[in-house]
C-alpha cells in the first residue's frame, strides 16, 4: 500500500511547484450566494434557518501581496487577507468586533464560466453564537 502511495505522490512532487489558483485569476468579482443555512444558539441548542440571499463584490485582488477589498453596495468596506491554495483562493475578513468572515473562490467552471464559491460567517448577536454557511458563484467583473 505504501509503495502505491509513493508511486502516485512522487511524480507529482517531481513535476515542480503545485499550480495555485492564480493563472488568469480576475482582480474583481461579483458574488451571489443564494443557498445556505444560518444557525443561532438559543436556549441551550443551535437552531437552523435559511438565510436571506447575500451579494457582494471582491475587488483589488492582488495575489502576490495577498490582499483584496470587500465592496458592499459599490463602496469599499473592509480589507481582506488572501490565503492561496491549490485550485482556490480564500478571502479572510476580520470584522472590527473580532468576528470572522471567510469566502473561498474556486477555479472557474469551464461549463458555466463562473467561479463556484462558499461564504462562511462566524459572529455573535446579543451574546449568542451565530454562524452561517452560504453556497453560490462569483463572476469576473470587467
Amino acid at each position: 500500500m505504501r509503495n502505491r502511495w509513493l508511486c502516485v505522490v512522487l511524480p507529482l512532487l517531481a513535476s515542480g511547484t503545485p499550480t495555485f489558483a492564480q493563472d488568469d485569476f480576475p482582480t474583481h468579482f461579483v458574488c451571489d450566494f443564494n443557498q445556505g443555512y444560518s444557525w443561532t444558539y438559543d436556549a441551550g441548542k443551535f437552531q437552523a434557518a435559511p438565510p436571506a440571499d447575500l451579494a457582494f463584490e471582491i475587488g483589488d485582488v492582488d495575489l502576490e501581496r495577498q490582499t483584496a477589498s470587500l465592496i458592499v453596495k459599490d463602496k469599499p468596506a473592509n480589507g481582506l487577507k488572501i490565503v492561496r491554495a491549490i485550485n482556490a483562493n480564500h478571502f479572510l475578513e476580520v470584522v472590527n468586533e473580532g468576528f470572522l468572515n471567510l469566502t473561498t473562490i474556486y477555479d472557474r467552471d469551464p461549463t458555466t464560466g463562473k467561479y463556484p464559491a462558499v461564504h462562511s460567517r462566524h459572529f455573535g448577536l446579543f451574546g449568542q453564537p451565530v454562524f452561517a454557511q452560504y453556497a453560490g458563484t462569483c463572476s469576473a467583473k470587467k
